[in-house]
């Protein structure tokens, strides 16, 4: 992208959505790092966004004290260190405009920017201070703008836990910042203990108190990893302020240029990829379905749901990841299979190796795939795109073996209509000619796996004009014609053994390649379950490791009551923790790898009734 594009308009009334703006999305595959900038307006947001798509100029800054962005802006640009990765940029409108009507959508859009970014930038002006907090008093309202579940917890309210799960890191920009970075009479503090300072909590049970801590909680429940940066004006000059995109760098003052330089290393060196609960990597596409779903339920009246949305990103991404693995089969298949093949081994082989590239593919594709629905969707797929080609090399088979045959008995059916072998010792003559035939067809290549049975019909249907010459021959006495009768019917009885066996050896490769693919599935599961279970605990022990910090925090601030509700919450995690490593330990999976077996299985005996239909043919 060249320059941003709006992504959601706000018209004060409702929220809409820009249809070009999702599609550039929807065609990022990549992994996205999204930040988002939200803040008082008029305080320098879109110049920070521009520095970090390495421009001065792109999103509007405006020199007046009317807003310039209206709604969610969005610039998506190569990320500078991450590769094979997108930074996102979304800008957002300024907070607190006296030209809105509903203060309502200051919150919607603080609530979007939170919920799509991996990390979020509030931006403010001068210093962190009482009033700086009261007016983030949007983050006090995310609990009843945003869930993380569709079921409503016991008490009625969601858990902060809950949040920490999916919310972004949190960057506190403070500009025209004129202090000094000193406390308790002249101490040298960093950037990130001013911010820690800030939101230390007020002594006192008093509702004044309760009321300014409010935010603070906020912040320090929900955004776990914190980080401050201050900058200084970057110019004393009001020209360049109110113009500061036509500005040249030797016109900013150093210690600003400095500071900018700081933070957009920071973030392109520190800002993660946005994730989902249970490590879900957020692609571009995903993000575009994410902002779609959000604002539908924001225009619908409800209030976003996170379990929603990953809802409805599994029932799309799991519907594409199926529908892409069985393209890549029947690709994979088409290219590599030359039909007829000379065996049902030889295309046995070739479909195994297709398809544990398919399971490859849907595998790499999918997630939260719960109670393996999709899985259970392709291995059908899978099995009846297999019964196709086999079907297709059976029938390329006759196709080619009738051919050869027609080709090769052409003189002998040319015989029998003019009479030759109607002479004594015909009977003697037709054999010799359709023991040639039969030579000859053995050493045709690559008949394909219907070579003996279209071999023995045609045995079947020269049965009547064998008999016929045999009993015409008069070079033959009864006796003589009566053994060669017991001898055709012998060959035929032979014939039809050999036919038999080669079904039955076709029907246990066919039984050995399912039990096949059934190993290779519970193979590819218990992998992804094995990740999967790794993820969740790693993010489990992460919200634990923050609970113990602000528990910590609590009891050195003597916030004693509060720190012992805390110790509710942290023991609740750590029952959640070991439930966690319980019901996807080693028995866990298993009983989940054998309920995935029993359906597989299911699917697998139903697609190999088309084989025991094809036998009882014979």
């Amino acid at each position: 992208m060249l320059a941003p594009i709006c992504l959601v308009e706000n018209n004060h009334e409702q929220l809409s959505l820009n249809q070009q703006a999702i599609e550039i999305l929807y065609k990022i595959p990549q992994p996205v790092v999204v930040v988002s900038i939200a803040g008082l307006y008029r305080t320098g947001k879109s110049y920070l966004m521009n520095l970090l798509a390495g421009q001065n100029h792109g999103f509007p800054l405006g020199s007046t004290v009317q807003s310039q962005t209206k709604g969610i802006w969005m610039w998506c640009v190569p990320h500078p260190s991450k590769p094979n990765h997108t930074l996102v940029l979304l800008d957002t409108e300024g907070l607190g405009d006296v030209e809105k009507g509903d203060p309502k959508n200051d919150s919607w859009i603080f609530a979007l920017a939170v919920l799509l970014s991996s990390t979020f930038v509030y931006n403010s002006m001068n210093t962190i201070n009482h009033q700086a907090l009261e007016q983030l008093h949007y983050v006090t309202e995310l609990t009843e703008l945003i869930k993380a579940k569709s079921s409503p917890t016991p008490e009625g309210v969601e858990d902060s836990t809950e949040f920490v799960s999916f919310f972004p890191d949190f960057i506190w920009t403070v500009r025209d910042f004129t202090l000094e970075l000193k406390l308790n009479g002249g101490d040298l503090i960093t950037e990130d203990e001013y911010l820690e300072n800030a939101l230390r909590l007020i002594p006192g049970n008093n509702p004044r108190a309760q009321i300014s801590n409010l935010s603070r909680e906020c912040i320090r429940h929900f955004f776990p990893k914190r980080k401050c940066f201050v900058f200084v004006r970057p110019t004393h000059d009001k020209y360049f302020l109110t113009n500061i995109e036509k500005v040249s760098e030797s016109q900013l003052d150093p210690k600003f240029k400095e500071q900018t330089n700081i933070f957009c290393s920071f973030i392109f060196t520190h800002a993660r990829t946005k994730t989902l609960r249970g490590g879900i990597t957020v692609t571009g596409n995903r993000l575009g379905t994410l902002v779609v779903t959000y604002v539908d339920a924001i225009n619908s009246g409800a209030v976003p749901c996170l379990e929603n949305a990953v809802t409805t990103l599994v029932q799309l991404e799991n519907s594409a990841a199926m529908q892409k693995a069985a393209d890549h089969y029947s690709q994979q298949m088409t290219q590599k299979v030359r039909l007829p093949t000379d065996t049902l081994q030889e295309l046995l082989d070739v479909h195994e190796t297709c398809e544990k590239e398919a399971i490859d593919v849907f595998m790499e594709c999918s997630f939260k795939d719960e109670n393996q629905e999709f899985q259970k969707q392709l291995v059908e797929v899978i099995m009846s795109k297999k019964e196709h080609f086999l079907l297709r090399n059976e029938e390329s088979s006759v196709e080619y073996c009738q051919a050869q045959l027609n080709q090769l008995s052409k003189d002998l059916m040319q015989n029998i209509s003019v009479g030759t072998f109607s002479v004594p010792g015909g009977h003697t003559l037709y054999m010799e000619a359709r023991e040639k035939i039969e030579q000859d067809y053995l050493e045709v290549p690559r008949k394909g796996v219907k070579a003996k049975e279209v071999f023995q019909s045609f045995l079947q249907s020269q049965a009547a004009i064998e008999n016929s010459i045999l009993q015409a021959d008069k070079a033959l006495t009864d006796g003589c014609k009566a053994i060669a009768e017991e001898q055709a019917k012998k060959r035929a009885a032979e014939k039809e053994q050999e036919l038999l066996g080669q079904k039955l050896q076709e029907q246990q490769q066919e039984m050995e390649a399912q039990e096949r693919t059934l190993r290779e599935n519970l193979a590819q599961q218990k992998a992804k379950l094995e990740m999967e279970k790794e993820q969740l605990l790693r993010e489990q022990n992460r919200i634990l490791e923050q609970k113990l910090k602000v528990q910590k925090d609590l009891l050195e601030e003597e916030y004693r009551k509060k720190s012992e509700e805390m110790n509710a919450e942290i023991n609740q995690l750590k029952n959640t923790i070991e439930a966690t490593n319980i019901c996807t330990g080693g028995h866990g999976i298993e009983r989940v790898l054998n309920r995935v077996g029993k359906e597989t299985t299911k699917s697998v005996r139903h697609v190999v009734k088309g084989v025991g239909s094809r036998l009882k043919k014979l």
